[in-house]
């Protein structure tokens, strides 16, 4: 179990990494996005920290990419078969404006957190099949 936590964390930093290389983000710039400390955020990428719904939804806004998609990698949510990119048809919609957009998105972001977080809760106080054996 400790391994695959621990894969599972290095996969998600390299991710993340990829994700702000790709947006051209140094370390410092998507730290100050995120509003984590530049430290913290090197740790992540790294595989050395688990970070909290909360931390990968900031992560999310400041690369501008699915919340969802960082909750899967991490394990926080099963991933869905017929999962579609709602973030980016957002902010492609040409009838909206961008306030109405960002406004949708952080919408739509806090309720993703909010069941993160009751699934994380839901999870820690479920028994732990290991330790019952």
């Amino acid at each position: 179990m400790r391994e695959s936590l621990e894969n599972r964390m290095r996969d998600l930093g390299e991710f993340i990494r990829e994700q702000r290389r790709t947006a051209r983000l140094s370390l410092r710039k998507l730290s100050e996005q995120a509003g984590i400390s530049n430290p913290y955020l090197s740790q992540i990428e790294r595989g050395l920290r688990k970070p909290s719904a909360e931390i990968l939804q900031s992560i999310a806004k400041a690369l501008r990419i699915s919340a969802e998609t960082l909750y899967v990698r991490a394990g926080i949510l099963e991933e869905r078969p017929d999962d579609h990119d709602l973030e980016g048809e957002i902010l492609r919609d040409p009838t909206i404006s961008e306030r109405h957009k960002q406004t949708l998105l952080e919408i739509y972001r806090s309720f993703q957190t909010e069941h993160a977080v009751a699934t994380i809760e839901r999870q820690r106080d479920e028994p732990d099949d290991e330790a019952a054996s």
